[in-house]
């Protein structure tokens, strides 16, 4: 185990982090490994990925990568080089994590990726200057890695997230 997080450098409360499913491990310090354990990331704290991503070490890449993915900074994931090994872990790590998740509409019917979904009120859209109106179809749905409170669909040709207790499955 080294002697500082290989995320944020901190040399608080060092532990091994295992990266599901692979047998990889990382030093994570005690802020970062409640984190990722909770899954409550802060954003502000995981600016330490900005240099971290760009490691030696593999693990430390990886993890890197699939903080950001779940942190949804694609133009940082977009800016990462990784190896094909090491992109088929961060891909198995993604999927096996996402895979755990349940997403439910808000009669609590479970919400597959490629489901249609109806809007059940008007949602302001932000950044749109647009309203998604209550009784819209929304097809193929995509389910948002690491967050199963929201999902990805087009509403008026533009990709929005919505917030799955705005929705019941059709």
């Amino acid at each position: 185990m080294k002697d500082i997080c290989d995320l944020c450098g901190s040399s608080e409360g060092l532990v091994e982090y295992k990266i599901e499913p692979s047998d990889a491990t990382v030093t994570l310090c005690s802020n970062c490994n409640s984190q990722i354990t909770s899954g409550e990331l802060d954003e502000n704290h995981f600016n330490c990925l900005n240099d971290s991503m760009w490691s030696e070490d593999s693990n430390t890449k990886v993890l890197s990568y699939i903080l950001l993915t779940k942190l949804g900074r694609q133009d940082m994931v977009d800016m990462m080089y990784l190896e094909e090994d090491e992109q088929k872990m961060a891909e198995q790590a993604i999927s096996a994590e996402s895979s755990k998740l349940v997403y439910k509409d808000a009669n609590g019917v479970e919400l597959q990726a490629g489901d249609t979904v109806v809007i059940t009120k008007d949602l302001d859209v932000k950044g749109t200057g647009f309203t998604a109106k209550r009784g819209t179809a929304v097809r193929n749905i995509g389910l948002v890695p690491g967050d199963d409170k929201h999902i990805e669909g087009r509403v008026n040709g533009v990709k929005i997230h919505i917030l799955t207790q705005y929705l019941k499955k059709s």
